[in-house]
């Protein structure tokens, strides 16, 4: 084999053995549509800590602010338009957010890794009428550690994270802990 082809075969060795690796990392992550959504369900056990304040601009142009919520239970939710687990609780959290309209709850919706006219066409789609709005930055989901979609932060009265859920959260469990956590408060 002349010099031609050994600089040939020692080019296309270690391109064919990075190609493996690419198709065996994808094939192991449940494919491009696996990354960044949570396949593990349920509570994650924590200490409570000091929740980390953040200003978000809506949809509607209003801006929400989670240091003037105090007084409130708040449930912040990381979402995407594309993640099948979020499409599949959305009318669960419409549902628990209007029978819990005049108790001091509030639900923000924290969208990442989206386009913003997906993200709107979701909010239409599922009716979703408490604040929502985008995380262009992805600021906020850093400071929350946040590490897939969907997953809800519980923040108290006080402004301590005191639950995170990750996945689609069943409504009975989304209810029992709004109550427990409006109960802890009095």
């Amino acid at each position: 084999m002349g010099l031609r082809g050994w600089i040939l075969l020692g080019t296309a060795l270690p391109l064919l053995g990075l190609l493996g690796l690419l198709t065996w990392a994808s094939l192991g992550s449940g494919g491009p549509t696996g990354i960044g959504v949570n396949r593990e369900f349920g509570r994650v056990s924590l200490e409570p800590y000091p929740a980390a304040d953040f200003r978000l601009e809506l949809m509607d142009g209003e801006t929400f602010s989670l240091s003037g919520q105090e007084g409130h239970v708040v449930l912040v939710d990381f979402w995407a338009s594309w993640c099948a687990p979020c499409r599949q609780e959305a009318p669960a959290l419409r549902e628990v957010y209007e029978e819990y309209a005049g108790l001091p709850v509030e639900f923000v919706g924290v969208n990442i890794w989206d386009r913003s006219a997906d993200a709107e066409k979701y909010l239409a789609d599922f009716r979703l009428s408490y604040p929502n709005g985008v995380d262009r930055n992805g600021a906020i989901a850093i400071d929350y550690g946040v590490r897939g979609i969907p997953e809800k932060f519980f923040v108290d009265q006080k402004g301590q994270v005191r639950r995170k859920f990750v996945g689609p959260i069943p409504p009975d469990v989304l209810r029992a802990t709004l109550d427990e956590l409006l109960t802890a408060s009095k």
